[in-house]
């Protein structure tokens, strides 16, 4: 792990896919045969905004220090990285979450409150790396308590007591590729574009 990809300047576009190979086959009755192969990662195409020498050469700096695709280290992309909701809330899993489980009870949020967290939202658990997307509305109840649904299905055992990240949620990725390139014009100002995977 490599440190932070610079946060400023923003990216102006972020392209974000979900990776979940699975195997199709068709039988000579037409028949679909499907199996997943398990696993799911995220992919991020990454633009920035035409930029001057002064602001990208600190972009491009970081980016031949990861040595292609050899280093790994975090980007938070703009936007996206925080919940719909209420990113002031710290939620709590109350409970040891099982390998494969698709959802966790979490305390020490505001009593009563509707929405803390929306579907789609990109959340990550405070004992392990992994990025999942939360897939229903979560509001507390009365106690302060809530029951939070996300996906893909927990790549390890939730802690009890564990945090979980809605605001400013880092991607632990490397680049796509080993080459590292960017354009520059008579204006003196540098495009860039970056392809990155989550790392599991």
């Amino acid at each position: 792990m490599s440190g932070t990809f610079p946060s400023s300047p923003a990216a102006s576009d972020v392209s974000v896919q979900s990776i979940e190979p699975t195997l199709v086959s068709t039988t000579i009755s037409l028949k679909r045969q499907v199996r997943s192969r398990g696993g799911q990662r995220w992919m991020l195409n990454v633009s920035f905004p035409p930029m001057t020498r002064a602001e990208f050469a600190p972009i491009y700096a970081f980016s031949v220090k990861q040595k292609g695709q050899y280093e790994t280290f975090t980007y938070v992309p703009p936007t996206i990285s925080t919940t719909r909701g209420d990113s002031g809330e710290t939620p709590v899993i109350d409970g040891t979450v099982s390998v494969g489980s698709t959802s966790a009870y979490v305390d020490g949020l505001t009593v009563s409150t509707s929405n803390i967290l929306r579907s789609g939202d990109f959340i990550k658990f405070s004992d392990h790396d992994k990025v999942y997307m939360v897939t229903a509305d979560m509001s507390s109840d009365d106690s302060g308590d809530a029951t939070l649904q996300f996906h893909p299905s927990a790549v390890q055992a939730i802690i009890s007591d564990a945090t979980v990240s809605v605001a400013s949620v880092p991607f632990k990725v490397s680049f796509q590729d080993d080459v590292r390139e960017f354009g520059t014009n008579y204006s003196n100002l540098y495009s860039y574009e970056i392809a990155l995977i989550e790392v599991v």
